[in-house]
């Protein structure tokens, strides 16, 4: 198999710019292709997600890892696009995932039209990932890593001192930065409920799922990862407890190598795309 290559693609996406690197062994006949979708301060170049990508690559897969354009960092990695970040809402990223995809289908991304398309989606990532599988045909299967089963995050005390405020302020640890959130995801939320219920898409997912939780993930609890196998009606829905796991698995920004929690979550994404990806 012919070594994986890594182009660079933008599209206009909902809030700006949504970087794309594409990763494939082979650019001249169609492949099987997988999205990954980062989650909320994360971004395509986060920790684990290009080691995922090179793997997906290595393995036959083409690999289209985006930056949604609400994400407020650059292609460099760098929390540089703080007023973007501070308007991203669970909309807008829906949107994106969809343009992406669209572009996909289209060989606009350096590609040729896959031959079937999975949705890899960790934390917030993962629930945008569920409501983009749960309409859309074009998705054959679905991995989701400590995914979110609601997108409302706060209380309504923390939700009423934001409005008041109008802005949160959100902590960057790694960087020490202060970045603004606006309330129009409080907004996007209230005023498209439906489209947005994440646990009422789980149910309508049809096709192969496959949930990966870490028992030690204190970002989101693996009750939600419960919760949302119970919503799910599909035969081929199954929930992988990862024994210790956090939030990303031991996996750190930047990049430093892997973990026995990580290399469980690798492998079992990987096993089932190679079942149900044809």
């Amino acid at each position: 198999m012919a070594t994986p290559t890594l182009t660079k693609h933008s599209l206009s996406g909902a809030l700006g710019p949504v970087l794309i690197d594409v990763r494939a062994g082979g650019r001249f006949s169609s492949r099987p292709a997988a999205l990954i979708l980062h989650g909320f301060k994360g971004f395509k170049d986060w920790g684990m997600f290009p080691p995922l990508a090179e793997r997906l690559a290595r393995a036959g897969f083409t690999a289209v890892s985006p930056n949604f354009s609400g994400s407020g960092v650059d292609d460099a990695g760098d929390f540089t696009l703080s007023e973007r970040f501070g308007h991203n809402t669970f909309s807008a990223e829906l949107r994106d995932t969809r343009l992406v995809l669209d572009a996909l289908f289209s060989e606009k991304l350096g590609v040729p039209k896959p031959t079937s398309v999975a949705l890899i989606g960790h934390s917030r990532g993962g629930g945008v990932a569920i409501l983009a599988t749960a309409p859309d045909p074009r998705v054959c299967a679905l991995v989701t890593w400590s995914a979110i089963a609601s997108p409302m995050r706060w209380c309504v005390d923390e939700r009423a001192a934001w409005r008041q405020a109008g802005r949160l302020e959100v902590r960057n640890a790694r960087t020490g930065q202060v970045l603004p959130l606006y309330t129009d995801v409080l907004d996007d939320i209230e005023q498209n409920g439906p489209a947005l219920d994440i646990e009422a898409a789980a149910g309508r997912i049809r096709v192969p799922w496959l949930l990966i939780h870490g028992t030690e993930d204190e970002s989101v609890r693996i009750a939600e990862a419960e919760l949302l196998k119970s919503a799910s009606p599909g035969e081929t829905t199954r929930l992988l407890r990862v024994q210790g796991g956090g939030h990303t698995f031991g996996a750190v920004h930047p990049w430093q190598s892997s973990t026995p929690e990580l290399e469980v979550v690798f492998d079992a994404t990987l096993d089932w795309l190679a079942l149900y990806l044809k």
